[in-house]
């Protein structure tokens, strides 16, 4: 995403990429591969020498971000609804560094290099890191130093916080110069309903078709309707269509079962309904294997052709087969010669909301960051924002080979902190274009600064720990989910540049002059700060309080003359002083806020406060605080 005038990029052609593939939306495509292909794993056939999209991942985010507006979803002569990229009016540049294998750091930093070097204003990274990286900290991997001057040539840097939780420090996107992204449930449901013969109806999931019209259809285990002597692994998974009797399964709802299998990918749901159509079935019916203990399932958001219903509740399970059981006649030997229970399957596919969201998703990577691999705590705020991040509907490569579940489809419903990445980049496109000579540090300040803090319903927010709820903190969703509508208008703005960046490096402990000389080229300032702390961001962490510490905030009007009141709520076990509490600025101009932290109490974890700044003209600007106590002030 970028200011078209500026922009030098191009197209790069090749495989399944003509020059057509770039059009009034995509006006740049390149691909890097030398890393991968230096390595051997880049395999020209399945990966595409060219910025051909082979795994469907840079389709699904790139629309997130910019698809054009009102696009149906259609998938199977169904219409799920009307689709928009965040940003539908910006132009897109996709550079291509990942593949089905994944990638190579060789190959990304490339690709940030040539997008930095086109003239994009936006850089969207749902990648990053599989661990933190080895090396005096963190901030001075290869990646961050590439991004750190991405940043000095103006460009907005947005990065997908990982996938590792609800674990705590896992976050794999580290420094204060990056936008990390958390991501959040939304409250849209698709839920399916299953009625039997006898009058009982059980809820499940499945996005999938009914039965036709209102007729019940015989229903038949598939252990029932296959051969007996035949050697094709596990017949309840219905991974085969081989074994089935067509005579027994025309017209027939069979009963199949998540098992072990599908929980290690050697199954799937979408092979089911595969070897469903094969053999003629009515549909399906996904029990629980009451050995396996979860309720959940791989799958469930797979688009399926054919009728089906996964009952990932053990309860509705057991009555399910409970009914059968009652209604299926049996020979002496054990074999099933009659089949009298029915059912029919309602429509899976129309989406119910709930109302209750964001609520962190259980799968976001989760704060405090990190200094270096000894996991040792910064003082940094991360994740810094939170996006719909779960069951997301966009664009999608139908050659892809990236997810089988969903080949040939030109839409994918996908979860994960990729998918919340692009809603972020997507706004600060939107800022940006509103503000075009905001530098980055602004743009990721307006958003969180203005980022909501209660849920749908005026509740605290939430977050998925395993198979429960628990309060979320700003270790789990950063300053808050976004608000895009205030964000354009912060009123105030906290700034950094590129040497208050490399002041931060001198403060990381552990990190000598000649570590940061050689990662940017510079060494430190002879006014060193002392504290990470010190860096003017729109957030406050102290990793390790002793006695006291003093922090200061510089402010920036970007809006017109408005007097301010400054509040504070304290984190337990900390007393804060702020100074001014009342204080009124003129458009353009800045202002010191100074804060005094004096612990009063030792804590066994973080605990999270905020600096609260209320205008007179209706600007609100947060700035979450979170502090570790280790020893209190001496008397």
């Amino acid at each position: 995403m970028f200011n078209k005038s500026k922009f030098k990029g191009n197209c790069a052609v090749g495989d399944q990429f003509p020059s057509a593939a770039c059009n009034g939306k995509i006006v740049a495509a390149k691909y890097f591969a030398l890393g991968a292909i230096a390595a051997g794993d880049f395999n020209a056939t399945r990966d595409y020498a060219s910025p051909f999209d082979a795994d469907g991942h840079g389709s699904h985010t790139a629309s997130t971000a910019a698809g054009n507006h009102g696009v149906p979803v259609m998938i199977n002569g169904f219409n799920y609804g009307y689709a928009s990229g965040m940003a539908p009016g910006a132009w897109i540049a996709a550079y291509k560094a990942l593949y089905t294998f994944g990638g190579y750091m060789t190959d990304v930093v490339a690709a940030v290099d040539q997008a930095v070097e086109d003239g994009v204003d936006v850089l969207s990274l749902s990648v990053g890191p599989s661990t933190v990286p080895p090396g005096p900290a963190s901030f001075l991997n290869v990646l961050e130093m590439q991004l750190l001057f991405a940043t000095r040539a103006g460009v907005v840097v947005i990065q997908a916080a990982g996938n590792g939780g609800p674990s705590s420090s896992s976050i794999l996107s580290f420094s204060p110069w990056i936008t990390s992204v958390a991501a959040s449930v939304t409250d849209r449901k698709y839920n399916g309903s299953i009625t039997l013969g006898n009058g009982q109806s059980f809820s499940g999931m499945g996005l999938a078709p009914p039965t036709p019209g209102d007729t019940f259809y015989p229903i038949a285990a598939a252990a029932d309707v296959c051969e007996r002597n035949n050697s094709i692994g596990f017949l309840e998974s219905c991974q085969n269509a081989e074994p089935f009797i067509p005579s027994l399964t025309q017209g027939t709802l069979i009963i199949c079962t998540y098992t072990f299998d599908f929980e290690y990918e050697n199954a799937s749901i979408v092979r089911v309904a595969d070897t469903m159509r094969s053999v003629g079935a009515a549909g399906f019916i996904m029990t629980m294997d009451p050995d396996l203990g979860i309720e959940q399932v791989k799958g469930t958001t797979v688009i399926l052709g054919v009728p089906a219903i996964i009952l990932n509740n053990m309860q509705a399970s057991t009555a399910l087969w409970d009914y059968y059981n009652s209604r299926t006649f049996r020979s002496r030997s054990g074999r099933a010669v009659a089949f009298t229970a029915t059912a029919r399957i309602m429509d899976g596919r129309q989406a119910i909301y709930t109302g209750q969201a964001p609520i962190v998703a259980s799968y976001s990577s989760r704060g405090p960051d990190v200094n270096n691999a000894l996991l040792q705590t910064a003082d940094v705020l991360k994740p810094n924002i939170m996006a719909p991040g779960s069951s997301i509907w966009a664009a999608w490569s139908p050659n892809s080979e990236g997810d089988h579940n969903v080949k040939g489809q030109d839409f994918a419903l996908v979860s994960g902190t990729s998918m919340a990445t692009p809603h972020i980049a997507g706004v600060a496109a939107l800022i940006k274009q509103r503000h075009p000579d905001w530098k980055p540090s602004e743009i990721i300040s307006a958003m969180m600064t203005t980022a909501d803090t209660v849920d749908q319903s005026g509740n605290p927010i939430l977050a998925q720990q395993g198979n429960q709820l628990a309060p979320a903190t700003p270790f789990d969703f950063g300053a808050g989910p976004i608000n895009p509508s205030r964000a354009i208008d912060p009123g105030l703005v906290f700034t950094a540049q590129f040497g208050h960046y490399v002041q931060f490096l001198c403060a990381v402990p552990g990190v000598d002059e000649e570590s940061v000389r050689r990662a940017v080229g510079t060494g430190c300032p002879i006014n060193r700060k002392d504290w990470c702390s010190d860096l003017n961001t729109p957030s406050v962490t102290i990793s390790n309080l002793v006695s006291s510490r003093k922090v200061t905030r510089t402010v920036t009007n970007v809006a017109g003359y408005e007097v301010y009141n400054v509040t504070v709520k304290e984190p337990t076990g900390v007393k804060i002083k702020v100074s001014p509490q009342v204080f009124n600025i003129s458009g353009n101009s800045s202002k010191n806020i100074r804060l005094l932290f004096e612990a009063t109490e030792v804590t066994d974890s973080y605990k999270f406060g905020e600096l609260v700044l209320r205008g007179s003209k209706k600007h609100v600007v947060r700035v979450p605080i979170a502090v570790y106590v280790s020893s209190v002030i001496s008397s």
